[in-house]
């Protein structure tokens, strides 16, 4: 008897030891914030023993490949923030937590079923309301307002656009009109964004949630006119200054400054960014590919990090990880942290930080020539195509002027 239980208790020994199998295909994510359900969805797919993700909004395919299976649990760390999914694998059902490492108050419960290809509802040809359209908008919070500009193309009952704001875009918002209501998300694996609206006429009311406790509401009109502040005129130096000076360590800890050997008589683009910022990422992906081709002309990159913490190794151990994933091929140096109050007064010759991108053109004569508050990405269509052509037009500019007889 003894001998029959010991070789009927070896199959649970060896399964209990297997990880469980997270099933290829496509899955509906849901994050549960403010008694609201964001939904994403995600495609899974498994090389040999290794999974990738697909996280998808809209038509952009975010890529996750640093995916661990262990026992029955599934850790899916998102992309270069600093943040996880942690979930149980329990068949077709992952059940488990969106996690913020820097600030654990702000997890959200996540849960996922494998086999649904949905946002809100299953799509349809039919929509009772149709929200397509630009609008013209004003977004409120608990402290101030801020413009905004609606873009929404509809096609049935399924809606994709963003909104675009002075320091930049809600990227790519995917979703349906459920009845006469429209909603809308986004989930980059950092910031976890819902909206919803309704529409009477030609006038827009709604709300926008994101993460676990900030909330807006925001109003306006359906404009085919609409437009935005411009974007070159809200962030300046402020009276007396004509540069920016600065001594920031690079990644390694060695001091940088504007007027170091390596930057003089060339054109100088400083990225005031985070690792933690979407619309930066947009940004770096945007300024990678174009220093690539146009680095041999003259022109420096400079990247300056703000990020979550202020601690220096969690810094560039952040911005390390960044330039490895997309293979950023320009130099980066740590200036503080996200707070845009503590990062102006890094920066004290400008009036204010704004935004994170705000982007910063210098000449080679070591002065200030531009800068550009926010970043337009590639979910804005047009007005990323507006962005990418004024950046060269000014670029193209600087370049072109001659060659200062004293340095910088």
């Amino acid at each position: 008897m003894r001998v029959l239980l010991f070789f009927l208790f070896i199959p649970m020994i060896i399964s209990c030891s297997q990880p469980a199998d997270l099933k290829t295909g496509t899955w509906r994510g849901v994050i549960r914030m403010q008694e609201q359900d964001l939904p994403f969805t995600f495609d899974v797919e498994k090389t040999n023993e290794d999974y990738r993700l697909y996280m998808k909004n809209a038509s952009e395919r975010l890529l996750l490949d640093e995916v661990s299976v262990a026992g029955d649990s599934v850790k899916i760390v998102l992309h270069v923030f600093d943040a996880e999914l942690r979930a149980r694998i329990k068949g077709n059902v992952l059940d488990g937590t969106f996690v913020k490492n820097y600030a654990p108050s702000g997890n959200l419960p996540f849960r996922a079923t494998f086999g649904d290809d949905y946002r809100f509802i299953p799509k349809s040809p039919d929509a009772a309301v149709n929200f397509a359209g630009k609008y013209q908008l004003t977004f409120q919070t608990s402290k101030d307002s801020y413009p905004s500009v609606g873009i929404f193309e509809q096609q049935g009952n399924t809606v994709t656009g963003t909104f675009l704001t002075p320091t930049g875009d809600y990227r790519y918002l995917e979703g349906n009109v459920v009845n006469d209501e429209l909603r809308l998300s986004a989930y980059d694996g950092n910031h976890a964004f819902l909206f919803t609206a309704t529409l009477a006429g030609d006038s827009i009311r709604g709300h926008f949630y994101s993460g676990h406790a900030s909330h807006e509401t925001f109003s306006g009109i359906r404009n085919a006119d609409a437009v935005m502040p411009d974007a070159e005129s809200l962030t300046y130096l402020k009276e007396g200054f004509d540069k920016i000076d600065f001594t920031f360590p690079d990644l390694e800890g060695k001091p940088v400054t504007p007027g170091d050997a390596r930057f003089q008589d060339k054109v100088l683009i400083l990225q005031i960014f985070g690792t933690w910022c979407p619309n930066c990422m947009d940004e770096t992906k945007f300024l990678s590919q174009w220093y690539a081709s146009n680095s041999s002309r003259g022109v420096e990159i400079l990247g300056l990090a703000y990020e979550r913490k202020d601690d220096f190794a969690y810094a560039s151990d952040r911005v390390k990880k960044m330039k490895a994933k997309w293979n950023v091929p320009y130099h980066f140096v740590i200036a503080g942290v996200n707070d845009k109050e503590k990062a102006a007064a890094t920066l004290p010759m400008l009036n204010n930080v704004l935004a994170f991108p705000t982007t910063i053109f210098i000449g080679r004569d070591g002065k200030v020539k531009h800068i550009h508050t926010g970043f337009s990405g590639p979910g804005t269509g047009l007005y990323y195509e507006q962005f990418v052509q004024r950046f060269n037009e000014i670029v193209n500019e600087l370049l072109a002027s001659p060659q200062p007889d004293v340095a910088r």
